[in-house]
């Protein structure tokens, strides 16, 4: 989060007499227009001028009208666009000294001595060059007569900060650049249509995706749909790859994107290139939230920057906004380049980032490993309980393949709790194509577990179950904890077990984001996107919209950010009448400017009195003459649907850990022969935590939990709020007490090998 109201500063004067000039450049990338708007409005809301440069470099060397000054209504409407509203382009001029000397007298004589790059690691670098020019630019703009002592004086530092545009994904020090998660969306479009072909037809497909020199695309796309073989720069394959590879074709009866199986098995191939299709459309919710928050980051950075602080990038670190210094990241991006060049793939693999080493890690687990011919003789029963969402195939798939290539029985429990009386046994091909599938093929039941404990722990004895991966929301989370608790009494429930967090409503205790709610929310902003469009050249509207959730208003508040709603009505926020009253006078306000439309959005509980109908009562009534009114509730569409790219990676790697997580738990608790786990580590939520995916045990988080409104009593997302305020043009003030402060990467290299010959 970025840090406004720091040592008492009024957030909304610390711009004032500042300038700060925002450009993008390099190659588009969808979310670079949510970057582009919350750099404009939340330079305004600091008190500072804000400048667009059109057209990239290319603009700030040209000048004159190429460099305008941004307003808050010249930002409609961008959140919702693909590319890039104020146009990027290579730019050999800025390659020049010469033309650093005319993007600096541009600068200087329009006072900006802010700059926001959004770009990639070419375009930032670009940036710190002009930097760390810029006294000597200005001697020499002085001696030119081009500009006075005082202009010099006046403009002595230049502040960069960057934010990494790019769909490729290869920056290192950030694990998403802005545009990555988009071109995946387009990819995975693909692959499903592209796969339902080749069932059809018996084919085996060749996919080819762009990255350049990065394999994140290919990998994560992989990952995502179960994918045979990935050819990726950082790994390329081993010698007699070819074998390994028609092998498991044979093996697996499986569609492969290799073309060589064309000669040796006989199969039928084709081969698609996607393109520059990846780089277009609309930018999924991540991008757009993403985008976001790293505008207001590049914002505060820009501000409270002194001549000693280095130019920074602003990156996300798992769930974390952090800021880095630019050439710290570029040197480990261009680091990794020599290590592939030099052989040394292990190293790149590392470099990339701990994301990147994640995702491989588990495609060689999911995707390069035979089930071993010893079994274990341990069974593991998976159930998916509460309501059903997008992703929990995906990671019932992922732990159903884990557990097999560790040896085990996995066994299928039907329709949750209820159904743990009919396990059968569940194979590696059963959950072949479950990746991309939405709902619960197991289905799911929201039953707790407490007036069938006895027949439970009767089953579990019957089928010899030695540890429960359970998928779920917060039925899953309340029904383990139901069954811990009844270890006292029934012996047969002392197994590990783990939860997995999957519902749309992202309301289990102990985890960022629960599966499934990244689906919800790309539902919800794509529908609030259609909802705003069908007002375009009709008169002045304000849409009401109801969302899910339960009493948890994470889909509202981030759906609202998301898709640049007005306000966004939560249970965990509370509000009156007059915050009411508030809301509808801003909105006429905003009515008497060029932005003619309004969005509402309110989360299903989150009022018992002031129902959807009441709002859309008052906002008719208070609008009349201003504006009309229309309201739209969502309802189960928002739990349907294929999976997002996000949903499928996350929960394919959420059912390898636990899986992984339970093997070494059982040889913990094995004792004389059987399985006995009475500790609080042994029934544990996973889930992801800031910066990476933690356990912790259900007896912890209970005390963190508000069960009668089934929410955790602390929730990071609602350091959010504030920002959709801002970009709505509230004049409140935010409070950032979580400084994003300068880290290093340089530190979290690997060391390189050196290799000992005789």
């Amino acid at each position: 989060m970025a840090n406004i109201n720091t040592a008492g500063v009024d957030p909304t004067k610390m711009g004032v007499g500042r300038a700060i000039a925002v450009l993008t450049s390099g190659g588009d990338a969808q979310g670079m227009n949510a970057a582009v708007r919350a750099t404009v409005r939340v330079g305004l809301y600091t008190g500072a001028k804000v400048f667009f440069v059109h057209e990239g470099y290319q603009g700030l060397v040209d000048g004159g009208d190429h460099i305008r000054p941004a307003t808050w209504e010249s930002v409609s409407m961008m959140l919702q666009l693909g590319g890039t509203v104020i146009g990027s382009a290579r730019c050999k001029d800025f390659q020049t000294r010469e033309g650093r000397l005319k993007a600096a007298f541009n600068l200087v004589k329009l006072g900006v001595t802010n700059l926001c790059v959004i770009g990639g690691d070419g375009s930032l670098t670009g940036a710190n060059i002009f930097r760390t020019e810029w006294s000597d630019l200005l001697k020499d703009l002085i001696s030119k007569g081009k500009i006075t002592k005082e202009e010099a004086k006046t403009s002595s530092h230049l502040n960069i900060v960057g934010m990494v545009g790019s769909i490729d994904n290869d920056f290192c020090g950030t694990d998403m650049t802005i545009g990555t998660d988009s071109a995946l969306h387009r990819i995975i479009e693909v692959v499903d249509s592209i796969t339902t072909t080749a069932q059809s037809h018996q084919r085996a497909f060749i996919l080819e995706v762009m990255g350049r020199h990065c394999g994140y695309l290919a990998l994560v796309t992989a990952l995502a749909c179960g994918a045979d073989w990935v050819f990726i720069p950082e790994m390329p394959p081993d010698d007699g790859w070819e074998d390994h590879l028609c092998r498991r074709l044979t093996e697996f009866c499986k569609r492969s994107p290799i073309s060589l199986v064309t000669k040796r098995l006989g199969y039928d191939t084709r081969a698609t290139t996607l393109g520059h299709v990846q780089r277009g459309g609309t930018p999924s919710a991540f991008d757009r939230v993403l985008g976001s928050r790293m505008g207001v980051e590049a914002v505060m950075a820009l501000l409270e920057a002194t001549p000693e602080t280095p130019a920074c990038v602003v990156s996300l670190s798992g769930n974390q906004a952090v800021r880095l210094p630019l050439m710290e990241c570029v040197q480990v991006t261009k680091e990794t380049k020599d290590a592939m060049n030099e052989g040394r793939f292990d190293d790149a693999v590392k470099l990339r980032g701990r994301s990147f080493e994640n995702n491989w890690n588990t495609y060689k687990l999911l995707a390069h490993v035979r089930p071993p011919e010893t079994k274990s003789n341990i069974n593991v029963a998976i159930l998916n309980v509460g309501a059903p969402c997008a992703g929990m195939n995906a990671a019932v798939r992922a732990a159903v393949r884990i557990g097999i290539i560790q040896g085990h029985n996995m066994l299928a429990v039907h329709d949750g709790f209820e159904g743990l009386a009919e396990e059968k046994p569940i194979t590696w091909n059963t959950v072949g194509d479950w990746t991309g599938k939405g709902g619960s093929e197991l289905g799911t039941k929201r039953v707790l577990p407490g007036k069938y404990m006895e027949e439970i722990s009767l089953n579990i004895a019957k089928y010899n179950i030695h540890a429960l991966v359970i998928i779920g929301g917060f039925e899953a989370f309340s029904g383990a904890l139901e069954m811990v608790q009844g270890r006292g009494k029934y012996e047969e429930l002392c197994i590990p077990m783990v939860i997995i967090p999957a519902t749309v409503s992202n309301n289990v205790p102990g985890s960022d984001f629960s599966i499934g709610a990244d689906t919800a929310l790309n539902t919800i902003t794509t529908t609030c996107d259609r909802i705003k469009q069908s007002a375009a050249g009709t008169k002045r509207r304000v849409f009401i919209i109801e969302t899910m959730g339960g009493y948890c208003g994470y889909l509202a508040t981030v759906a609202g950010l998301s898709a640049g709603a007005d306000a966004a009505y939560i249970y965990e926020e509370r509000f009156g009448i007059r915050d009411l009253e508030r809301n509808v006078e801003h909105l006429v306000e905003k009515m008497k400017t060029t932005v003619k439309r309004g969005l509402i959005l309110r989360n299903e509980n989150c009022n018992s009195n002031y129902t959807t109908d009441f709002i859309f009562n008052l906002y008719s009534e208070e609008g009349k003459g201003v504006f009309d009114c229309r309201k739209n509730v969502l309802g189960h569409m928002q739990q349907g649907g294929t999976p997002t790219p996000f949903d499928r990676n996350f929960a394919t790697k959420m059912g390898a850990k636990a899986v992984l997580w339970l093997t070494e738990k059982l040889k913990e608790c094995y004792r004389h022969g059987r399985i006995f786990a009475n500790t609080l580590d042994s029934a544990c939520v996973l889930g992801m935590r800031k910066r990476g995916l933690v356990l912790q045990p259900l007896a912890e988080l209970k005390e963190e939990t508000d069960f009668e409104h089934r929410i955790p009593k602390n929730q990071w997302w609602l350091k959010l709020r504030p920002i959709m305020k801002i970009l709505a043009k509230y004049q409140i003030s935010l409070d950032t007490s979580e400084h994003a402060l300068m880290e290093h990467v340089i530190s979290k290299k690997p060391p390189v090998h050196m290799t000992l010959t005789k």
